[in-house]
């Protein structure tokens, strides 16, 4: 078994993966990936110019997980523009097969490393109240459900202490 590795994104070569990886982490929190690309049908490229321009600020916020030679999941993160002392994860996601495997603690001890090394007292973490299974990770992580999000209430605000 090929160990793993955690790797800033290459955008210009792995386009096309973070897209994948993004719309299909739609399908699974909501069950279609209509959410994702929008009314207007142009989510695609809206998705690619944030995460180029997150990568331009930060490239350690947006990473990908391999294993060998194989990209396995994608980590994005960074600070709430709302409130800077407080990390958000835009998303965790790895690929099916690697699913329920024990790979979501790797990917939440990164975020978790990362805000530290940015000096944040807290993360938060958007997730469908239909996805009980990630529900039930983030709890056993540490994570705490605050409710539904006054901004977006199809999603629970879940909210975890950094130091």
């Amino acid at each position: 078994m090929h160990s793993l590795s955690i790797k800033p994104i290459q955008l210009d070569v792995h386009r096309d993966i973070c897209l994948s990886f993004r719309e299909d982490s739609y399908v699974v929190s909501f069950g279609d990936s209509k959410k994702f690309h929008g009314e207007e049908g142009n989510g695609a490229e809206r998705y690619i110019d944030w995460l180029k321009d997150k990568i331009s600020r930060d490239p350690s916020s947006a990473v990908h997980v391999w294993r060998g030679d194989s990209i396995i999941g994608q980590i994005e993160m960074g600070k709430l523009r709302r409130d800077p002392s407080c990390g958000y994860v835009f998303l965790y996601y790895l690929i099916a097969s690697e699913r329920g495997h024990g790979l979501g603690k790797l990917l939440d001890d990164h975020a978790i490393e990362y805000f530290k090394s940015q000096q944040l007292q807290r993360a938060q973490l958007s997730v469908s109240p239909q996805n009980i299974q990630a529900i039930t990770f983030y709890e056993k992580r540490g994570w705490r459900n605050l409710g539904l999000r006054e901004d977006d209430p199809g999603v629970l605000l879940m909210e975890k202490s950094i130091i």
